[in-house]
């Protein structure tokens, strides 16, 4: 983890072979961290554009331990994890993706001169991307679905999930992962169990440091 993360000295994943998580837990976790970097369900192209897409939703810099959002989301259709629901005026959320990465290329393409979106600049891109928001960009490209509404019910829906999902996330955010099998014991306002990250607040750094190294 960054030394200016917010639970300094914490990763999650030093729970992994304690009694923090079961093995349910451990094999969910694993198959994160070992998703594939080739596609299986998108093809080269949508999957260009998906990373390009993920990348100005949620921007990770250059961290080489980055998320892989674009692997985790071709997962999420390859193995068909769908809601359980759908908007009523919404294709099905495999249908849904192709549809909106070919018309996002299609856009970027009809707008700059034949490049592709992943080819674009970042400002160009959140151009796009904000045209998407506002459910302004060419109809012809989109084949009856709505842009807005996939920005606000796939792109919103999806590509956060699968970031907080991962265990990088959840070391960000102090979280220690799924409440079972051990649950919480001190129920009390601003009181952490043991196996609970300590928060670095102003004047707290060093010695949340000293208590997130031994969390398990």
């Amino acid at each position: 983890m960054s030394e200016t993360s917010r639970y300094p000295a914490y990763d999650v994943l030093a729970k992994r072979d304690t009694p923090s998580w079961d093995e349910p837990t451990r094999r969910a976790i694993d198959k994160r961290l070992h998703v594939s970097s080739a596609p299986r369900f998108l093809s080269a192209a949508e999957w260009a554009v998906a990373d390009a897409l993920c990348r100005r939703i949620l921007p990770q810099g250059g961290d080489l331990e980055a998320v892989p959002l674009a692997a985790l989301l071709d997962a999420k259709l390859y193995a068909d994890h769908g809601d359980g629901f759908r908007e009523a005026d919404m294709p099905y959320m495999r249908e849904a993706w192709h549809t909106a990465l070919a018309a996002l290329e299609a856009d970027a393409k009809d707008r700059h001169g034949g490049r592709s979106f992943s080819r674009l600049s970042e400002e160009e891109q959140d151009s796009l991307v904000t045209r998407m928001q506002q459910g302004t960009l060419l109809a012809v490209h989109w084949n009856g679905l709505d842009p807005k509404k996939f920005f606000e019910h796939r792109v919103l829906v999806d590509i956060p999930a699968l970031y907080y999902g991962h265990p990088k996330a959840w070391s960000e955010i102090g979280f220690g992962g799924p409440a079972s099998p051990r649950g919480y014991v001190r129920l009390a306002g601003d009181r952490l169990d043991p196996w609970e990250a300590a928060e670095g607040v102003a004047g707290f750094e060093e010695a949340a440091r000293k208590l997130n190294q031994r969390v398990v």
